[in-house]
């Protein structure tokens, strides 16, 4: 896109799935430089402790507080990403929709994690619950991500109706 801002990239899909559209805008490089980078180190930590535990490694309550706080602020950032998609730039981008789907299951399975273990303190009362609810993470998980894809299809209905029409869906 730099070498040729009228370039038609690949991942510009229709009117409302455009990675362009959505590279064009401030929301796009928040801290001065672009979004993905911010992606590619970030995802690089889970990917890390995962490897790291399944070497045997283990880490203090310390360190999984730390670890959470880390992925609380990725997940309140691809939520203000989803926002902004949605309601002010009004263009979803595709990549940024394989980020929200990577940032929200690692954030659910380890807040369930750290209060099963309690890394993240939490009234005794409330422990079968929490062991219950990381046993059955991907419930979470696909409970949020049903409502992201709700929202997304009622926020855009006027735009899928003709693309439906179009491909003869309807």
């Amino acid at each position: 896109m730099l070498a040729n801002p009228n370039a038609v990239l690949s991942c510009d899909l229709n009117v409302f799935i455009s990675c362009k559209s959505v590279m064009l805008t401030p929301q796009a490089s928040l801290f001065g430089f672009p979004n993905p980078l911010i992606g590619v180190a970030s995802f690089m930590a889970p990917i890390v402790v995962g490897f790291a535990i399944l070497a045997g490694a283990k880490f203090s309550m310390w360190f999984w507080r730390l670890f959470w706080v880390g992925n609380l602020l990725g997940f309140i950032f691809v939520l203000w990403l989803f926002s902004q998609s949605l309601l002010v730039i009004n263009v979803l981008c595709p990549y940024c929709m394989v980020a929200w789907t990577g940032m929200i299951p690692i954030f659910i399975s380890l807040t369930l994690f750290s209060f099963k273990e309690d890394i993240l303190p939490m009234p005794v009362s409330t422990a079968p619950f929490w062991d219950g609810a990381y046993a059955k993470a991907w419930v979470w998980i696909l409970i949020f991500a049903l409502l992201l894809v709700l929202a997304i299809v009622l926020r855009f209905w006027s735009r899928w109706v003709p693309l439906l029409h179009q491909l003869g869906w309807l």
